[in-house]
């Protein structure tokens, strides 16, 4: 009878700790890769856009933005903590992932900086940084608990902040 308790509890429990090792494993690094690669390059892409005002330099600026970010922070997810003590698994696995979550979420914006005009290029980058924050902030209230306006605002008021330092920079 002990037994079938204890069978019960391991099965109950098992798809709970599963949960909890994808979300340490895989969504942790990559909502923190989505963020940084989103939020830390929006100063340098809009400073040299707008100090520019041309797409193609825009765009290069952006490109190797988001190549040296999501180089630097795979190496640095990989290299922060071999997994063993505090359970979060693969440090290559999570280096991968938040290197390459963080690629994506810093070339997402620059991309419209193929388009050669530069102010719809511009419109366009940022209607995709507002698209990008909305899904960080969905991403944090699915796998997160995050309370999704809490979230919105959270990363929102951070991207904002950071996005009107590249203006300003950009613009001097």
């Amino acid at each position: 009878m002990d037994h079938n308790k204890t069978q019960s509890k391991t099965s109950n429990s098992e798809p709970e700790d599963k949960r909890k090792r994808f979300i340490l494993q895989i969504v942790q690094p990559g909502l923190a890769g989505l963020m940084d690669g989103t939020v830390s390059s929006l100063a340098p892409l809009f400073a040299a856009a707008l100090a520019t005002q041309d797409s193609k330099t825009a765009f290069l600026v952006g490109l190797a933005t988001a190549v040296g970010a999501g180089i630097s922070m795979a190496f640095s997810e990989a290299l922060s903590d071999d997994g063993v003590i505090s359970g979060r698994g693969s440090p290559w696995l999570r280096g991968v992932v938040e290197g390459g979550m963080t690629f994506l979420g810093a070339i997402g914006h620059a991309l419209p900086f193929l388009i050669p005009h530069f102010w719809t290029a511009f419109i366009v980058a940022s209607v995709v940084v507002a698209i990008e924050l909305i899904v960080i902030a969905y991403i944090r209230n699915k796998y997160m608990d995050t309370p999704f306006l809490r979230a919105a605002f959270q990363i929102i008021v951070g991207g904002v902040i950071v996005l009107t330092a590249g203006i300003l920079i950009g613009k001097s």
